[in-house]
């Protein structure tokens, strides 16, 4: 399943990702996913960013928590 979505892109920028995008022999969908997806994987392996992640859950959990009291 996928989930369509719009993107606004500075033009130099979209610009150089269709030239790169016909380079890979790709779409520029598919340049976009995979850049994303390399992204994601980055932050994940981050354990600053996983950190920050827990604290900021664990924040949102105690806020939902004091809401429905």
């Amino acid at each position: 399943m996928t989930k369509q979505t719009t993107v606004r892109l500075p033009e130099d920028l979209a610009d150089q990702a269709e030239a790169v995008a016909r380079v890979q022999a790709k779409s520029l969908n598919a340049l976009i996913v995979d850049s994303l997806a390399a992204e994601v994987e980055r932050v994940r392996a981050d354990k600053d960013f996983t950190k920050r992640a827990r604290q900021l859950l664990e924040r949102d959990k105690e806020l939902l928590e004091r809401l429905t009291k």
